[in-house]
C-alpha cells in the first residue's frame, strides 16, 4: 500500500470537486453565522441549517458589489463554487453572489441604509430649510439628455419668465452616477450660488433610480446649505434623497412649480391686495369724512361765541368763590394771630413792670431768690421808667420774721 502526504490528499480532493459539474455553479440556501469582514474586504461566513454547516469565503472583488450588508441570522441564497483550501483541508464554498432570502438585496439595502442615516437624523424634519418665495437662480442637478430637464425649464419658464436656471449634468444611473450627483449639488452648495436646487431624474425601475439612494448622494444633500427639492421618478417612486431632501417632489415638473413663482398667481394677488387697500383706504377716507362734518356740524364750530361765554361766566363764578374762600380764611388767620398776641401781651415782662413790679438783677442776671445774693451785693432795679442800684444790706427769709 502506497502512503502519500497529507499535501497528496488535499491536492486529489481539490482537483476531485474540482471536476465535479455539481460543485460549479450551484447556489446553497442556509443562515448566517459568524459573519466577518477583514479590512481587505474579503468577507468570512458560515452557512447553516439545523442539521449541518457550511464555510464560506467571499472575497473582495465579489464583495464590492453587494448592494446590502451581510448579517448573522440572515436567510440567504448564495452562489458560487465548492472547492478545498489545501492549506487546512477543508472545503468550502467560494461565494461569487449573495442574495438575501424572501426580499431583494436592493430592498434590503434600502431599508438598511435608510435605518442607518435616519438613526444619524439625516431626515430629521427640524434640518428643513423653506425654499425662498422668490428666487432668482435655480440649480439643477440631472442628466442633459432626457424629458427631465425640458420639463423642468418648460415649466419654469412658463411660470416666471426670468428665471435663470443653471444646469450641472450628471450620470444619472449606472457606476459612478451617485458621485457626479454628489459633486453637482457640492457645486451648488460651495462654489456657483443658487437660490434653490433641483436633483432628480424620470421614472425608472429601482435599479436605476439606485444612484438616488447611494449614500454620498444622500450625505451631500443633507449637508447642502442651499434648499434643495428631490425629483425622483415618478409620484410613486421613493428613494433617500427624498427624506433628505428640503422638499419632495413627486415629478421634475411638480419641482419646478414648487421652485418657482406663478407670476399669472402672483399678479392676481397683487391685485386683491391692491384692491383690499383700495376698499380700506376708501371706508377710512369716509370714516373721518364722517367724523370731519359731524365737528363741523358741533356747537363749537356753529357758535364758537356762545361756548366763550358759558366758559366766561364759569369763571367769574370760579373767581368769585376762590375770592369767598381766601377772605375766609384771612379772617380765620387773623383771628387766630390776634388771640396769640393778646398771649405774647400777658407774659411781656414790661407789662407787669407797667402793673408796679420791678425786677431785680445781679451782674444781668435775674434774681429770683435770696439765696443768690450775699450782704452787701450791689442789686440793680429795675422798674418801667428807669433803673435804681441798690446794695444788700441784710437778707430775711418769710421764717424770719
Amino acid at each position: 500500500m502506497a502512503v502519500h502526504s497529507v499535501s497528496d490528499v488535499n491536492r486529489y480532493l481539490k482537483d476531485l470537486l474540482a471536476g465535479e459539474p455539481l460543485l460549479q455553479g450551484i447556489s446553497v440556501r442556509g443562515e448566517i453565522s459568524n459573519f466577518k469582514q477583514y479590512p481587505s474586504g474579503h468577507c468570512y461566513f458560515t452557512l447553516k441549517d439545523t442539521n449541518s454547516a457550511l464555510k464560506c469565503v467571499m472575497f473582495r472583488s465579489r464583495a464590492q458589489y453587494l448592494r446590502f450588508l451581510p448579517q448573522n441570522g440572515m436567510q440567504v441564497v448564495a452562489g458560487g463554487s465548492i472547492a478545498v483550501y489545501e492549506r487546512d483541508g477543508v472545503y468550502q464554498l467560494y461565494v461569487d453572489s449573495l442574495l438575501p432570502e424572501g426580499t431583494g438585496d436592493l430592498a434590503l439595502a434600502f431599508e438598511q441604509l435608510k435605518e442607518k442615516l435616519a438613526a444619524e437624523g439625516l431626515f430629521d424634519p427640524a434640518r428643513k430649510q423653506p425654499l425662498p418665495a422668490f428666487p432668482k437662480k435655480i440649480g439643477v442637478v440631472t442628466s442633459s439628455a432626457g424629458a427631465v430637464l425640458r420639463d423642468i425649464y418648460r415649466v419654469s419658464k412658463r411660470r416666471w419668465p426670468g428665471i435663470q436656471l443653471v444646469l450641472y449634468p450628471v450620470q444619472v444611473q449606472g457606476e459612478g452616477a451617485a458621485e457626479q450627483i454628489a459633486r453637482g449639488i457640492d457645486f451648488f452648495a460651495e462654489e456657483y450660488a443658487v437660490d434653490v436646487i433641483i436633483a432628480g431624474r424620470g421614472g425608472g425601475s429601482m435599479e436605476d433610480l439606485w444612484a438616488f439612494n447611494e449614500e454620498p448622494v444622500v450625505r451631500a444633500i443633507a449637508a447642502c446649505p442651499v434648499p434643495l427639492i428631490s425629483a425622483v421618478g415618478h409620484e410613486t417612486d421613493f428613494t433617500l434623497a427624498d427624506f433628505a431632501a428640503d422638499v419632495r417632489a413627486a415629478t421634475p415638473s411638480q419641482a419646478a412649480e414648487l421652485a418657482v413663482p406663478d407670476r399669472s398667481e402672483v399678479m392676481r394677488q397683487v391685485e386683491n391686495l391692491t384692491g383690499q387697500m383700495t376698499r380700506q383706504v376708501q371706508r377710512e377716507l369716509a370714516l373721518r369724512r364722517q367724523r370731519l362734518e359731524g365737528l363741523l356740524n358741533s356747537r363749537v364750530m356753529r357758535d364758537p361765541q356762545s361756548m366763550l361765554v358759558e366758559r366766561r361766566q364759569r369763571l367769574d363764578f370760579l373767581l368769585a368763590g376762590l375770592q369767598r374762600t381766601a377772605k375766609a380764611e384771612l379772617q380765620g388767620k387773623q383771628h387766630k394771630l390776634g388771640l396769640i398776641l393778646n398771649r405774647l401781651a400777658a407774659i411781656n415782662p414790661a407789662a407787669v413792670l407797667g402793673r408796679g413790679y420791678g425786677m431785680v438783677t445781679k451782674q444781668d442776671k435775674l434774681v429770683s431768690s435770696i439765696q443768690t445774693v450775699e450782704i452787701d451785693d450791689e442789686l440793680q432795679l429795675t422798674f418801667t421808667d428807669g433803673r435804681v442800684q441798690a446794695k444788700v444790706l441784710a437778707k430775711i427769709g418769710k421764717g424770719d420774721g
